[in-house]
């Protein structure tokens, strides 16, 4: 089974695993925000400690590809990136709202009947977001969407249960009154990543270009002007 280091920095959650297929060998995480640049690397070393391992020892590395966080992306990508260069190793880009909805096909609350909707806050009443079905088949593009209380009626309509998951998620029943909304408290982590990563691995194919790989941002990042000083 290859030996991955995962890294998930999509959105304030900074994470990363070090995996043999699907199996943890050790695995770091802070929920503190704009640490990113301070842990990441950091946590990549004492996960190489904690897996009595070296970099050597890595088959490939995966990164979450987004949408989210337009700082926290560039981060895990150049991160990314900088290690298989200097190793000669593989780059895996793992779908960043798949892995919420691959995680949340194991709430307890999912039913195989459900759509599975990730969500990543993206301001305001906004979120980054697709529906996935029971196979994590897309039924929508992945895009920015603004919440209102009629989204999601033509599948409500219909009786369709949605289990809506990601840090974006607590928005919903601000917005929508509906019993078939369920939200699950499932977010980003490493640990999304590891059997989509493996699965990737196995398919020669799903290996980046060094040279092009980025992140979908979906969005320009949002910059704000200094303010003038007195």
């Amino acid at each position: 089974m290859p030996i991955i280091l995962n890294i998930e920095t999509a959105t304030p959650i900074c994470s990363v695993a070090i995996s043999e297929g699907d199996t943890v060998l050790a695995f770091q995480e802070t929920h503190e925000h704009n640490s990113h640049s301070a842990k990441l690397s950091l946590f990549i070393q004492r996960c190489l400690e904690d897996a009595g391992m070296g970099m050597d020892d890595l088959d490939a590395v995966a990164v979450s590809s987004g949408p989210g966080s337009y700082t926290g992306l560039r981060i895990g990508y150049s991160t990314a990136k900088g290690i298989c260069y200097a190793l000669d190793k593989p780059l895996i880009v793992v779908d960043t709202l798949k892995s919420i909805a691959f995680a949340a096909k194991k709430d307890p609350l999912y039913g195989e009947d459900f759509l599975l909707c990730p969500m990543i806050d993206a301001r305001r009443m906004e979120v980054y977001m697709a529906i996935f079905d029971h196979e994590l088949k897309k039924n929508t593009s992945h895009q920015a969407f603004i919440l209102e209380k009629n989204s999601f009626g033509k599948f409500f309509d219909k009786g369709i249960n949605i289990l809506f998951c990601g840090n974006g998620s607590f928005k919903v029943p601000t917005v929508i009154a509906n019993d078939k909304a369920i939200i699950s408290k499932i977010e980003c982590s490493a640990l999304n990543m590891l059997q989509l990563s493996a699965d990737a691995y196995d398919e020669k194919e799903a290996f980046e270009n060094l040279a092009y790989a980025s992140p979908l941002y979906i969005k320009s990042p949002f910059i704000t002007k200094p303010k003038k000083r007195l």
